[in-house]
């Protein structure tokens, strides 16, 4: 009986420690879009120091999710490493461990474009990154694959982009080094779209902060 009620309890706290760390993957949908949190330096800082909103999200990543009917969670993105993937959840995140990553759903009026956009996702798939940040038909970075995705029924539109530092209104120093690099000149004014944007389109609505698995 002692062993019968060790066994119970190993298994009652196995079970209370499983729902502490994963309290909310399971609401996510398919559609559901995952913003992820921009970090100070490098790429990811250097996009949010250019696309910040009167909200002042500071996202510089964002993917979709797909859920198949056996509850496997699917995540779709245009990342810097792989381009354009299909990568499951526990892989999604772990590319992200020190970022905070939040939940964003269409709300309910719009959920009806969700099943073709997941399909011109997939599409996609295979399509290297697109560094130039300049709309091409080869290549693709983050929010130009979801806005794309979803270009049939109009959900996210396209806007000139800027690569000017809010507070001082000179190009940011990180995208001219890196234009220069390229050998481009910097696509000022050029159309475009990105995460912290995205983040303040009235269709959308906040749902949570994801919890890692």
């Amino acid at each position: 009986m002692k062993l019968c009620l060790s066994l119970l309890s190993i298994s009652s706290l196995l079970f209370l420690t499983f729902c502490v760390s994963d309290p909310n993957t399971s609401n996510l949908q398919s559609g559901d879009f995952l913003f992820v949190s921009a970090k100070q330096e490098n790429l990811s800082g250097a996009i949010d120091k250019v696309t910040q909103t009167d909200k002042n999200h500071h996202y510089s990543h964002i993917a979709m999710v797909e859920v198949e009917t056996d509850s496997t969670i699917w995540v779709i993105h245009a990342g810097t490493k792989n381009g354009s993937e299909r990568v499951s959840l526990q892989t999604f995140l772990s590319y992200y461990e020190d970022n905070t990553i939040d939940i964003f759903r269409l709300k309910d009026v719009y959920h009806h474009t969700i099943p073709s956009a997941i399909e011109s996702a997939k599409t996609f798939l295979g399509k290297p990154y697109n560094y130039s940040y300049i709309l091409s038909d080869t290549a693709l970075y983050c929010s130009d694959l979801i806005q794309r995705s979803f270009a049939k029924d109009s959900i996210f539109g396209l806007y000139p982009m800027t690569f000017k530092d809010s507070e001082t209104g000179s190009f940011n120093e990180y995208w001219v080094e890196f234009y220069k690099d390229l050998g481009i000149e910097i696509p000022e004014g050029k159309p475009g779209c990105n995460p912290n944007q995205m983040a303040v389109n009235e269709k959308l609505e906040f749902i949570e902060r994801l919890n890692a698995p």
